[in-house]
Parts: structure tokens; C-alpha cells; sequence
């Protein structure tokens, strides 16, 4: 079986998306607010809404079992129903506890997108002001009916629904970014990389030998490409040259081991290939903007870095 990349790096930046609230509704209604968060989503089980934010020319219409990431938004509306009476404005319910009618109810469940610092970087660079994952991509059926299975234990009442609505947001963004990856005009970034079946050889071993100060002509004979046609294809895909994506991955597993485990930096810098520990403390300040050991103790005190504060 090959390496599942994609969860490989979910594991490796701690991706998780959390279910916050909803609503059901019909005749014509909105709801307005601002967006606190990086990444933010909505998805459409039934009925039909109209999405507007900033970046968007125009509203954007999300059918059942449509889904909505807003990247980095300041603020959004909602509008659904129609007819001539005055919309009604409706306000999330944070307990899922509203009924739904299938049949006439617009249903939209929201949630956000936890994130490490790295995985902010990651997937922040990697996804478009706002992402639609709707009739117009393929291979969405499983993400339909994923919404329509958090609806069900929303309103079925059964023990451990709680449970169940977290388990299936974390999957909701699983299959929102593989649909999204089926796309052919992904922007440039670590998603439409993995998802790249020329450059998978090259990746392979970056991600399994990391310690390798791997060449520039290992990489292309890999990927079965020249060294110029690789260099260009790589930046191109991944909006980076592969030596930089290399850094940039072994800068994403120094985080994960400074994070979770008593390491030694020193051997940490020799399990990256690192010549020595001033080169890999040069190396993880450039990328990441703090030292290692300040890296370690702020997190083990559940501090956040100084940029941060404030976003």
C-alpha cells in the first residue's frame, strides 16, 4: 500500500475541523457576523443559501450538500428563501439543538479549522480566498454524505452523538480537501504537490529520508524528468524549489518532535541531516522566526510566539 501522504501531514500539522454550530430555517432569512478565524466553513445538508463575503464578486450559491471554506474572511452573510415578506435574521444555535424538515428547511452547519502554527502556513498558502466544493467537482459523494450523517446524529437524539458530530467534522475536512485536490487548477502549495503523480517519486524521498541532503539530480532521475524540467515543474506545483519544500518538511518534523517529546536538540539536528546544531538552529529560526529551544519551551509552557498575538 503507499504512503497516504495527505494524513501523513493531517497528523504531522494537527488539522482538525470542529463543528460549532447551525441552524434550520425557512422563508426568507439571513444571518451576518464577522470571522474571527483563519479558516472557517459551511456546509449546506439542505435547502439552498446564498454566501457572500469579502473576495467574492458575487453571492455564491451553495446546494445540498454543498460545502464553503472561507480563507482568512473578515465577515459573511447568509441569505436564504424567497418571496416578498421581509427576511427574518437567524441566529446559530451552538448545541445543535434545532429540528430540521428535510423537505423545506435550509440547514447550515458551520465550523472552523484548528491549526498549529505550521499547519496555519500550510494550509492558509495552499487554499484560495474562498473554496466551493460543490456539483462541479468530482468525487464528491462521499462529502455528501458526510453532511447529511452529521445531520442525522444532530437530530436523532442516540447516546454519543457529541462524540460522533466531532468525529465526523474531522472527516467533513478530509473529504472537503480530497474533492478539492480532484480539481485541475489547484493553486500553487503543499496540496496540489501531494496530489502531483509526477512529482510523487521526488516527495517519496524527501519525506522518508529526510536526513539525506538529497541533490537536485537525484530528485529529477527520481521523477524521471531532467534537472531543469523537475526545478521548473516542482516551484510551479508547489510554489517552492524542491530544496526549500525539503527544508520546509524538515522543519515541519522538528516542530512535531520539539512539540511532543523530551529531545535533544543536538540529536534532533543529526536526525535531519543537519551537520551540526548551529546549522539546524539557523535553519529552524529562518523558517519558523524563533530558536529551537525558545520553539520548546514556549510551547511546553502553552505560550504563543510574540508575531501571533493578537491574530
Amino acid at each position: 500500500m503507499a504512503v497516504d501522504r495527505l494524513s501523513e501531514v493531517f497528523d504531522l500539522v494537527e488539522v482538525r475541523g470542529v463543528l460549532s454550530g447551525g441552524f434550520a430555517a425557512r422563508g426568507r432569512w439571513f444571518t451576518r457576523g464577522e470571522v474571527h478565524l483563519p479558516l472557517k466553513f459551511l456546509a449546506v445538508p439542505y435547502g439552498q443559501v446564498r454566501l457572500t463575503t469579502d473576495g467574492l464578486d458575487a453571492p455564491l450559491t451553495l446546494e445540498p450538500g454543498d460545502v464553503a471554506i472561507l480563507n482568512d474572511r473578515s465577515w459573511l452573510r447568509l441569505d436564504g428563501g424567497t418571496g416578498d415578506e421581509p427576511p427574518r435574521e437567524v441566529v446559530p444555535d451552538e448545541h445543535f439543538s434545532f429540528a430540521v424538515d428535510r423537505e423545506r428547511d435550509d440547514v447550515v452547519v458551520g465550523g472552523r479549522i484548528d491549526l498549529t502554527p505550521a499547519g496555519r502556513a500550510l494550509l492558509l498558502n495552499a487554499l484560495p480566498p474562498v473554496v466551493h466544493v460543490g456539483p462541479s467537482i468530482p468525487a464528491t459523494n462521499s462529502l455528501r454524505g458526510c453532511v447529511h450523517r452529521i445531520v442525522d446524529e444532530m437530530t436523532s437524539g442516540k447516546p454519543g452523538a457529541a462524540f460522533a458530530i466531532r468525529q465526523h467534522g474531522q472527516l467533513l475536512l478530509l473529504e472537503v480537501l480530497r474533492a478539492f485536490m480532484s480539481t485541475t487548477d489547484l493553486p500553487p502549495g503543499w496540496l496540489a504537490a501531494l496530489g502531483d503523480e509526477r512529482l510523487r517519486p521526488a516527495l517519496d524521498l524527501m519525506h522518508d529520508r529526510p536526513d539525506r541532503a538529497w541533490s537536485l539530480q537525484e530528485l529529477a532521475h527520481a521523477a524521471a524528468m531532467s534537472r531543469t524540467t523537475f526545478a521548473v515543474r516542482f516551484r510551479e506545483v508547489a510554489g517552492a524549489p524542491p530544496l526549500t519544500y525539503l527544508t520546509q518538511w524538515r522543519m515541519l518534523l522538528a516542530q512535531r518532535a520539539l512539540r511532543d517529546g523530551d529531545v535533544r536538540i543536538a540529536s534532533l539536528a543529526a536526525e535531519l541531516g543537519y551537520a551540526s546544531e548551529a546549522a539546524f538552529s539557523t535553519a529552524f529560526k529562518r523558517e519558523v522566526g524563533e530558536a529551537p529551544l525558545r520553539f520548546k519551551n514556549r510551547v511546553a509552557a502553552g505560550t504563543r510566539p510574540r508575531a501571533a498575538a493578537g491574530t
